[in-house]
């Protein structure tokens, strides 16, 4: 039987938003820092990769922020851990 993986709600995310979103912030500084200092050392290639994730971790933390707006839309009052 082929499983399929389950589809993520408002009611039942798929995954724990406000920890993707506290690891997406510790990613985006980590590598904001790293490209900082591999641009120090004139290591140009290795910069712009870095660059490059942490533009993505900024689009993640983007997503994340509109899903969690909207589940405080359809959910308002209602508190979630940092786990859920």
């Amino acid at each position: 039987m082929a499983r399929h993986p389950p589809d993520g709600t408002v009611e039942h995310p798929y995954s724990a938003l406000n920890l993707r979103l506290a690891l997406a912030i510790v990613g985006l500084v980590s590598l904001v820092v790293l490209t900082l200092v591999l641009l120090w050392y004139r290591h140009t290639a290795l910069a712009v990769i870095c660059g490059l994730i942490a533009m993505t971790a900024c689009v993640d933390i983007g997503v994340i922020q509109r899903r969690r707006a909207e589940r405080r839309r359809q959910q308002p009052g209602t508190r979630h851990s940092l786990f859920e």
